[in-house]
């Protein structure tokens, strides 16, 4: 048992000291002062520290790309006309409907159906 018990204890000091190694191989490189300094100042004039429970969280710029209301709304209309806003899990995902892309109209199909129908050539089933 006591062998047991030191080859784990050397097996489990060889597994940390590899997986230190690897993580301090994998390490970044540190910033200069003068770097963290930049980012500090760029922050600022962006707005994104925080001073104090006032202001907390800190509240992030609408960057100029942003959509408008408007036009958000508008997408809204089109999704909607569209069909594709889930409005619960029995509609869960969402599935586009599918075009005609046969080409074959309703009509010719009915007149297949019958004609196949009078030939006897439909399975017969039961309900």
């Amino acid at each position: 048992m006591k062998a047991f018990a030191s080859v784990l204890m050397i097996s489990a000091s060889l597994i940390a000291g590899a997986a230190q190694a690897a993580t301090s191989a994998d390490a970044p490189v540190s910033k200069t002062r003068a770097q963290v300094v930049a980012e500090l100042q760029q922050a600022r004039a962006e707005g994104l520290l925080s001073t104090g429970e006032a202001d907390y969280p800190a509240v992030v710029q609408a960057n100029a790309g942003a959509k408008t209301r408007a036009q958000v709304e508008s997408e809204l209309v089109v999704a909607e006309a569209a069909d594709q806003i889930s409005t619960g899990e029995s509609d869960y995902p969402l599935v586009a409907a599918q075009a005609n892309d046969s080409g074959t109209t309703r009509a010719a199909v009915e007149a297949e159906y019958a004609q196949l129908a009078a030939a006897g050539q439909l399975p017969q089933t039961t309900f």
